[in-house]
């Protein structure tokens, strides 16, 4: 598992995207998947969307329900083991949409893809093996390799793609913006 967080607002792609979120996809919650403290998935629940934020951290979760006071905002807090060996956690469970942001566990990809709904959108962004020049994390079980991510969805409707190095300091990342067709 790779997660390396940080507390602020919403993270750029999910702002740069959030124009996505329309009405059509509120009939079924948002997951925030490994969500940290919750600024992605709070950042929804302030538009009106019902949002799950998941994470296997009591403690991330806390820092979520405290960065999270707005009344009227529906959040549901999951704690949960996303890397349950032979298990999918997302089973019977289906979302509008997906946010993934800085995690990594390859055996949950069909997990996700089957718990988004026709018509979900799903926004990942994760490190590449390239990141392992620049700092952490270097292993590779927590980095995408070239042109890793955007195969797992390429048959589904792709409205954004990048790979490669961004920022100051560098990171080397895969960015995924695509809706389930």
């Amino acid at each position: 598992m790779t997660d390396f967080r940080r507390e602020s607002g919403p993270d750029e792609l999910l702002t740069r995207y959030s124009y996505l979120f329309s009405d059509d996809l509120n009939d079924s919650p948002v997951l925030d998947l490994a969500c940290g403290d919750g600024h992605n998935g709070i950042f929804l629940a302030s538009k009106g969307f019902s949002v799950v934020l998941a994470d296997r951290s009591e403690e991330a979760l806390s820092q979520a329900r405290l960065n999270a006071p707005a009344a009227g905002m529906s959040i549901q807090f999951w704690q949960v083991n996303l890397e349950q060996e032979g298990v999918n956690p997302l089973e019977g469970r289906i979302f509008s949409a997906v946010l993934v942001f800085r995690y990594l566990h390859r055996p949950l990809i069909p997990c996700i893809s089957k718990s988004l709904k026709q018509g979900g959108i799903l926004i990942y962004e994760t490190f590449t093996t390239e990141q392992a020049r620049f700092g952490k994390p270097k292993n590779p079980d927590h980095l995408l390799k070239a042109g890793e991510l955007l195969s797992w969805f390429q048959d589904w409707e792709v409205i954004y793609t990048y790979e490669g190095i961004i920022g100051a300091p560098p990171k080397a990342i895969a960015r995924l913006v695509s809706r389930k067709t």
